[in-house]
Formats: structure tokens, sequence, C-alpha cells
């Protein structure tokens, strides 16, 4: 047998040569969902044995790592908003600057919700929906995706988080299987230009849904589509709300005044400095 101390030094030392970015918290990780303990726990205890059987599954998550494979997919889940998510290769994994659109919808739509409907386009793993539901108890969801296994992880986590009844799960691309319009449209869509996909990360690249990332020669395929639908999907007053990508702010705000019949153009920044999320409103008939 081999005692904690022991196994994430021996781990730490491999994802180092491998390349991870966070070797040590990336064996910590693994090690404590493995042992079903929290990492506090592994620093006060570093002399505890695992067990053989403890040992050679944490050999094999580890190699999963050491092979590039995201630590949010050997696990099956991922941290968002403070709830967990189960996750896939289906899905992307939620990413904390996604939290900022959250939070930009909120700025705008108080709790309860009493009234809104709401359409979250490309739900994936569910997120957005799922915690925008949670937050506006009062309002009813529509989340699309186009493809059937993101659907089916965003209908687990419905489940998991208790706002499966509040919420309605549409297969097709973008508007397509949608009726009736909306006070809110949402989105995290590809944004990722074709020729920048190869320079992503090998842990995204390899592992992550491609038809989620890459939107055309400018990365603006879906946007532009959004926002120009969007307008005639949103209520009068409604507001639309995207996560965009870095450098994207110019032709985002481009795109809004291009197809006119918006108004209050607004951007977001994440906590990084980066503009990610582009919002305005459509204006009222007059």
């Amino acid at each position: 047998m081999t005692d904690i101390r022991t196994i994430l030094h021996r781990a730490t030392r491999d994802l180092v040569a491998s390349g991870s970015p966070s070797p040590r918290l990336d064996a910590e990780v693994l090690l404590a969902r493995l042992l079903g303990v929290d990492r506090t726990q592994l620093c006060l205890h570093p002399e505890r044995e695992l067990s053989e059987r403890d040992s050679a599954g944490f050999a094999r998550w580890t190699e999963r790592r050491i092979q590039g494979e995201p630590v949010a997919y050997i696990l099956g889940e991922k941290e968002f908003w403070s709830l967990r998510f189960e996750v896939g290769p289906e899905v992307l994994i939620p990413r904390p600057e996604t939290e900022c659109l959250i939070e930009e919808v909120l700025c705008f739509y108080p709790a309860p919700g009493g009234g809104l409907r709401i359409l979250d386009i490309g739900t994936g793993s569910g997120a957005i929906a799922l915690v925008l539901a949670r937050e506006l108890p009062a309002a009813r969801m529509v989340a699309t995706d186009l493809s059937p296994g993101a659907l089916a992880v965003a209908r687990r986590n419905a489940l998991a988080h208790g706002v499966a009844d509040r919420m309605i799960l549409v297969r097709g691309d973008l508007f397509t299987a949608v009726s009736g319009d909306f006070d809110v449209i949402c989105s995290n869509p590809p944004y990722v230009p074709d020729g920048v996909y190869g320079l992503l990360p090998a842990g995204i690249r390899d592992f992550e849904p491609r038809e989620a990332l890459i939107a055309g020669p400018d990365g603006l395929d879906f946007q532009r589509t959004i926002i120009r639908d969007g307008l005639n999907r949103l209520k009068p007053g409604g507001r639309i709300f995207l996560e965009i990508g870095e450098g994207q702010r110019d032709p985002v705000e481009a795109l809004f005044r291009e197809t006119g019949g918006y108004r209050e153009i607004r951007f977001r920044k994440d906590y990084g400095g980066i503009d990610r999320v582009a919002s305005a409103q459509k204006e009222e008939e007059r």
C-alpha cells in the first residue's frame, strides 16, 4: 500500500511532466473525490494508507489527466454558480466567465421573475437555464440544443436541482424549434473563429465538442443569426444577452446597430477584464 503523501508526490511529478498547468491541484482534486473526502483531509492525514483498489483507481484517473482529459470530464461534474453540474463529452464544461452573463440578466430581472418567458439557446449542460430557473422561480424557461446528448445531460441536471418542472427542453437549431416570443433571450453560443481552433489548448481541442466552439471565419456566425432573428422573437422592450469572445465587442456592437431595432447596447467585462457579455434591448413599439 501507499500513503497519501507519497501518491500525491508521484502524481504531481507525472502531471508536471505532462504539462498540466495545475498539477498539484489536479492530483488533490482527483484523490479527494476518489476517497470521498475534501482536500483538507488530505493535508491533515498525509500518512493515511490507500488500499490497492484506491491506488489503482487513482492511477487510472491520473493517467487520463496526463493524456490531457479535463478534470471535470474525469469526475463527471463541474461546479458552477456554487452548484454541481453533470458534464461529459457531449457538453462544454461550464466556465466562471459565463456566470457574468447570468449576473447581467439578474441585474435587469430580479426575483421572482413573474411573467417572464426566457429562452436559452444552445443550452449544453443546462447551466444558464437551470441557474436562471432557480434564481427566477416564477419565470418560464425554454432551453434548446441541437445535440440529443447535450439535452439528456441538461435534463438530468434539471432533475437533480429540482427545476425540471419549470424548464422545457427542446431539440432544435437556434430558433427553429420554438414558437412565440420571449422577454429574454440568452446564449453562450460558439464564438471561436475557424482559424483559431487549432491554437486552443489541447484539453479543449481534443476533448470538448467541436461543434459547440467554432463559429465560422470570424467567430460570429451564431451571434449574427441570433441578433438578426432574435429581433423577431423578442417582445417589445425585451432583452438579449450573449456571451462573446475576446476582441468581439466592436463587431458585435456593429451587428446590433446594422440589424436595427435595438437600443441600450451594453457590454460587461468578466473578472479578467475582457468584454464577455453583450446585451441590448428591443425597441418599444410606438
